[in-house]
């Protein structure tokens, strides 16, 4: 928006020929008049009268480059390009939140937070910015560092991308409570929808690919090497939390004091004095978010009180005092094209709905999920049909079903394919399961899929998809070991790489080599073996040669080890061609260590497995499991302490029946973990 002119600059500061004091006056200028720009949308001077004041430093640094300081407004556009981001490890974890879905839900997120800390509880309620999490550290007040998240440990330094975003203050703004010496602030960074708008035209300009989402776009663009990319993108900053938070008691307190550092807050932000206060904060904001001009996909409720957030403290990597409320996907109407099939590296034939390409959610649909074939013939969803799409989780595109009203005539059930359609294999579907298979171990897409596959659990950036594709087309790799003999010379040869590209993919498969057991047998996909299988097998035996020496009966004594995984995992071993595999990773100097040993708490030793849809990701209620000593496993044997059902669960049920294992709902596993 222009610049109003309601006043000009009132004061024509210190004489140019005090050319220290003239630029450090210059300096206080162009970020006091961002700072209105910018963050309180309350100009003071035109574009103009800011442009003049703005070129004068940039002559006066020039001049006297001894001027120049990394926190100058001169400083915020154009450095030059980086070869790679360098990490960051995060002075405390940023950690996620859980979520909840339904009134319910906060209710019962509300009565645990009240069983702790009392019936005097506050909430503060802000929207949920659909954006990426950006740490901010300022050291005597001047910006540091800025990083992004990463995996919540370790994230990435884009301290000259940040720079650009002209809402960050390069210098905090003293107030009342004077700048820290040292602190660190959180937020997300966004695109709004006028600047996703603007970009976009910019492309359809230069007919270049158009940008599907504002949310992935603002993500890719603080991740450009080039920083002048970066502030080309116009992104914006919402500021949530700060460490240390000072003298504030309250949360809100908090936002206040991070407002009078100069930093921007959502200004859509309530205390309420319970939880129904927060219910009609979610409710007034369902459909009004869609008026806004940045994406939100819910709403953070957090407890006021900082004393009584200490008090509930955290379980696993989220905090008791604080809990994401997510609306439900947005949902459209579109053709059903066709019905593919997608072949993986399991030999799993997936089928997946090619669609007419429409809006949901911030991005333009044409492939959706539609999870097997019992799930297509439940639907009844055929070829032609108008059919409703969602993304699931505001992330995966699904097919939810079809419009039978809009069905034409002579539409079709859908048959799966009996042979591979890469391949030409017959298909097999064993008895209970819900997917059809290639057995082929030739088959080329799952060569490329177990390829791509190896290469992500392993950790080894830059090796993606289409990198894959290239070594597999070339002839230089045929099983994953072959991913160790490659020279930086050799990928240098690949399409899009060069020598900078090629040492840096090099050197990130020289690293992978430093892992623990629980991703190499992720890496080497053995069907049935998950992560959680993964750790408790490799807690177990320790390392890989007793894994592959041990029997089906050694393998199934182990808790949480069924006889389906422990046949499983035999039967990969005594594959000659996967013995083979595993002595070449070895050879090639991968060195898998044990994971660290299980925590010791309240539920030690006790074995928990979960079936069936619960209020939160199962993921995400095994953490909590292992933070308090347990052992969360994937199968039900005779050595199951508990199988935790909740909604649609599947034949575990039996099983534990069969068994005798306790069967428990959700309630009581809350309370086995003392929430």
């Amino acid at each position: 928006m222009p610049r109003a002119s309601r006043k000009a600059a009132a004061d024509a500061g210190p004489d140019a020929g005090d050319w220290r004091a003239r630029a450090e006056w210059l300096r206080e200028q162009l970020e006091h008049h961002n700072h209105l720009y910018y963050v309180l949308d309350s100009p003071e001077i035109t574009d103009y009268q800011w442009d003049m004041l703005f070129r004068e430093l940039v002559d006066l640094e020039a001049a006297h480059e001894e001027l120049q300081t990394p926190d100058s407004p001169t400083q915020r556009i154009g450095g030059a390009p980086v070869d790679a981001f360098k990490k960051v490890k995060h002075r405390i974890p940023m950690l996620s939140l859980g979520n909840a879905f339904s009134h319910e839900e906060l209710r019962a997120w509300h009565k645990r937070v009240v069983s702790r800390v009392g019936e005097k509880v506050k909430y503060v309620t802000e929207l949920k910015i659909d954006g990426l999490a950006m740490s901010l550290t300022y050291r005597d007040g001047k910006l540091a560092i800025g990083a992004t998240r990463g995996d919540g440990t370790t994230g990435e330094d884009v301290t000259s991308n940040v720079r650009t975003i002209m809402d960050v203050p390069m210098r905090l703004r003293s107030g009342v409570g004077g700048v820290p010496p040292l602190i660190e602030v959180r937020g997300e960074v966004y695109m709004s929808a006028p600047a996703f708008a603007d970009l976009n035209r910019r492309q359809e300009e230069l007919e270049k690919p158009l940008f599907q989402n504002p949310r992935n776009t603002a993500a890719g663009s603080i991740r450009q090497l080039d920083p002048r990319l970066t502030a080309a993108r116009k992104l914006q900053t919402f500021i949530y939390a700060m460490d240390p938070t000072g003298n504030a008691r309250m949360h809100a307190e908090v936002m206040e004091r991070l407002k009078e550092l100069g930093f921007r807050v959502n200004p859509n932000l309530a205390v309420h004095d319970g939880i129904d206060g927060v219910i009609k904060y979610v409710e007034k904001w369902r459909e009004a978010r869609h008026q806004l001009d940045y994406g939100t996909d819910g709403v953070v409720i957090k407890v006021n009180d900082l004393g009584q957030q200490q008090e509930l403290g955290f379980i696993s990597r989220e905090p008791r005092w604080a809990i994401a409320f997510k609306y439900p996907p947005e949902e459209a109407e579109t053709l059903l094209r066709d019905i593919a099939v997608n072949v993986g590296r399991t030999g799993a034939v997936t089928p997946f709905a090619v669609l007419e390409p429409v809006f949901v959610a911030g991005s333009t649909l044409s492939l959706a999920t539609l999870h097997n074939e019992d799930d297509i013939a439940r639907k009844d969803v055929r070829v032609g049909d108008t059919v409703v799409v969602r993304k699931a989780g505001d992330v995966i595109p699904e097919v939810v079903g079809p419009v039978l009203a809009k069905r034409r005539k002579g539409a079709r059930r859908w048959k799966p394919p009996t042979h591979c359609p890469v391949c030409g294999t017959l298909l097999v579907r064993e008895a209970g399961e819900a997917v059809r298979y290639c057995i082929n171990p030739e088959c080329p897409s799952r060569i490329l899929e177990s390829m791509a596959h190896f290469a992500a659990a392993m950790d080894i950036d830059l090796l993606g998809y289409q990198t894959v594709r290239q070594l597999l087309d070339r002839g230089m790799v045929k099983i994953p070991s072959d991913i160790y003999k490659l020279t930086a010379d050799g990928l240098a040869q690949l399409d899009g790489f060069a020598d900078v590209s090629a040492r840096k993919l090099y050197d990130s498969i020289q690293r992978s080599k430093d892992t623990i057991l629980p991703r190499l047998l992720i890496a080497l996909n053995i069907r049935h073996v998950g992560w959680t299988t993964a750790e408790v097998l490799s807690r177990a035996f320790g390392t890989i040669d007793a894994i592959e020496a041990a029997d089906v009966g050694a393998l199934s004594s182990v808790d949480g080890i069924g006889q389906v995984v422990a046949q499983s995992v035999y039967d990969f071993f005594q594959n000659p061609a996967s013995r083979h595999l595993v002595g070449q990773l070895l050879a090639a100097g991968v060195k898998p260590e044990p994971p660290p040993p299980p925590k010791e708490g309240p539920l030690s030793g006790k074995t928990f497995v979960i079936t069936g849809t619960l209020s939160q990701p199962r993921s995400q209620f095994e953490a909590r499991v292992a933070d308090q000593g347990g052992t969360a496993a994937d199968s039900v044997t005779k050595k199951t302490d508990y199988l935790v059902v909740g909604d649609n669960p599947g034949t575990k049920v039996a099983k534990a029946e069969k068994l005798g294992v306790e069967i428990i709902d959700e309630s009581r596993l809350l309370e086995l973990l003392g929430e």
